[in-house]
């Protein structure tokens, strides 16, 4: 049990929500940051029972954001937490939100779930957040939920519009600079790291990748045997290839 998991089930204060699973996520890309300076903005204040959670497992250096819709959200501020009231969907708000900030370390979008929240909310912060941040998604089970504009495989689905982040991770390596070029995210994304309804975006400054070789080749030359009718086996020998040029 974490420190996280062990505050929430010791709870006397506010109210807390939280699938059990979520708080080793939280401690395995969180822990890095206790102990220091950290600003963290949390999307869906709720009772505002996480906000305190937060405040205690970082320690005296956070400063806590937290953004809901709920005017009433604004009677639990205190001291290092700050409340903001607006809309999730309205992008100018997000941007003000965030200009208030000294920076932003950590986003933890627990906000209203719909796919146009999780679309806006992802396209306006995630480049504000500091080069070695973590903006982190979840509750992403309502992408396949059609009540809040999801379902399997939806072209509107976030899972599916993160899919595509994907392929951009990959942008130095594509052979097709007309679909899949390097673009601010692939310069700016460390990582993904999907779980059971949260996605974690590590962020560090990338630059292109390299590779080399050391040491003495012992083993002759081979080339694998290929079907020439068979397209996997030519894309297997095509992989065996990769890193001989």
């Amino acid at each position: 049990m974490n420190d996280l998991e062990r505050y929430f089930r010791d709870n006397t204060g506010n109210l807390i929500h939280k699938w059990h699973h979520y708080f080793e996520i939280y401690d395995r890309h969180f822990a890095r940051f206790r102990g220091q300076e950290v600003h963290v903005l949390e999307i869906g204040v709720f009772q505002g029972g996480s906000l305190q959670m937060w405040k205690q497992y970082f320690g005296p250096g956070v400063h806590v954001h937290g953004v809901d819709i709920n005017p009433a959200c604004k009677t639990l501020e205190e001291e290092r937490v700050s409340i903001h009231v607006g809309d999730q969907e309205d992008r100018a708000f997000l941007r003000a939100v965030a200009a208030s900030m000294p920076r932003i370390d950590i986003v933890i979008d627990d906000g209203g779930h719909t796919m146009s929240q999780l679309r806006c909310s992802f396209e306006e912060l995630f480049p504000l957040v500091d080069a070695h941040g973590v903006f982190l998604t979840e509750d992403l089970h309502t992408c396949y939920w059609r009540e809040f504009g999801g379902a399997y495989r939806a072209p509107g689905s976030f899972i599916e519009y993160s899919k595509n982040l994907i392929d951009q991770l990959h942008g130095w390596h594509s052979r097709q600079p007309e679909q899949l070029s390097v673009s601010d995210f692939t310069r700016s994304a460390h990582s993904l790291h999907y779980y059971d309804s949260i996605l974690v975006i590590e962020k560090r400054p990338i630059e292109a990748p390299m590779h080399s070789k050391t040491g003495s080749a012992r083993l002759p030359p081979f080339e694998p045997p290929q079907r020439k009718t068979s397209v996997q086996g030519a894309a297997r020998g095509l992989l065996s290839r990769v890193f001989r040029r």
